[in-house]
């Protein structure tokens, strides 16, 4: 099978790029703005014409859309989450074989949601901020094209190669610095909310999963379970040794051995693909469709993953303790 990537370079890209290569059964092209890329070429300038007849020289099977932007002005992510994607499902109709698409989408596309409650693909969206309205719009365009197509929302992904920019990947940064400095506390945002995390190795399984599938429509990709964000953070913690203090900004000092408390606080922030990004923070706006703006007001966010098992045959496999270990080795170790 034929598969072309977009967004191979991204936090999910990377992952897929691997689980595709390792398949001796698919032959996959890359095509994206950097050198390293089969085809070079910029969705967020390109024409659809353009596209198409690289298409039809690749003549793809499957085309796998891990590009977005995540954080940005909003005409940076409108032209990144929406016209690059009607780019893309205009190439896939032009060509002279139209491959089946699978568009990776953003739980931020569901916005705030009842809290205690899993959320199906059936809930109506109503995202709050510009970049789950620019992620909406591309999933309503691919749902609309008339396309094979399939949208995997993806809730909040974790794993090793998290940016720095991410919850995590800020933690695990603080961690190593205040370790490397024998300093006795690490400054964090307001670890209050629930978020469903899933490791970033796990969601590449899905995406190959839906790319050799006959799956249509959205499909949650989440653990299925929701975490509260300052427990996540204590496993983090744990993996590294450090026995100093979390301070979160604005609440309160977080002890290691407090695992957090049986309140309903709420998290003053978001989360998605690699975790929740911060304010001050501009990781590669080409990175994969999934990360909401800072500042989001959604407190409380779990996936029904149903779907993702009845028509994917899809399963996480990776445990929130392994992937967050794996953030700490992958960050303690670099150079």
């Amino acid at each position: 099978m034929r598969v072309l990537l977009l967004g191979a370079d991204g936090f999910i890209g990377r992952r897929v790029t691997d689980r595709l290569l390792m398949d001796q059964e698919l032959q996959v092209t890359v095509l994206g703005r950097r050198d390293s890329a089969d085809i070079r070429f910029d969705l967020t300038t390109g024409s659809p014409g353009a596209l198409a007849r690289f298409l039809d020289a690749v003549a793809p099977q499957v085309v796998i859309n891990c590009a977005g932007a995540t954080y940005g002005s909003s005409r940076t992510l409108i032209r990144s989450n929406t016209l690059a994607v009607a780019t893309v499902c205009e190439a896939i109709r032009r060509s002279r074989e139209p491959a089946r698409l699978v568009h990776v989408g953003s739980a931020a596309e569901y916005g705030p949601v009842p809290g205690g409650v899993p959320v199906s693909e059936q809930a109506e969206p109503r995202p709050v901020g510009p970049y789950g309205v620019s992620k909406l719009a591309g999933t309503e365009l691919v749902l609309a094209s008339g396309l094979d197509a399939a949208v995997l929302r993806v809730f909040d992904v974790v794993g090793p190669g998290a940016p720095t920019a991410s919850l995590f990947g800020r933690l695990a940064e603080g961690l190593r610095r205040a370790l490397e400095r024998d300093e006795n506390q690490v400054r964090m945002p307001d670890l209050s909310g629930y978020r469903d995390f899933v490791d970033v190795r796990d969601v590449a399984r899905a995406i190959q999963a839906a790319a050799v599938s006959a799956a249509t429509g959205v499909i949650n990709v989440g653990s299925g379970h929701a975490v509260r964000a300052r427990d996540a953070a204590q496993l983090l913690v744990r993996a590294s040794g450090f026995e100093g203090a979390i301070v979160e900004e604005n609440r309160q000092v977080l002890l290691p051995t407090q695992v957090g408390g049986q309140g309903g606080d709420h998290l003053a922030g978001h989360g998605h693909q690699s975790g929740q990004y911060l304010p001050g923070h501009r990781p590669e706006e080409r990175r994969p469709e999934g990360r909401p703006a800072p500042g989001e007001p959604v407190p409380w966010r779990q996936a029904d993953v149903r779907t993702a098992r009845d028509r994917l045959g899809w399963r996480t496999q990776v445990p929130l303790e392994e992937s967050l270990g794996d953030v700490w080795l992958e960050t303690a170790c670099r150079v």
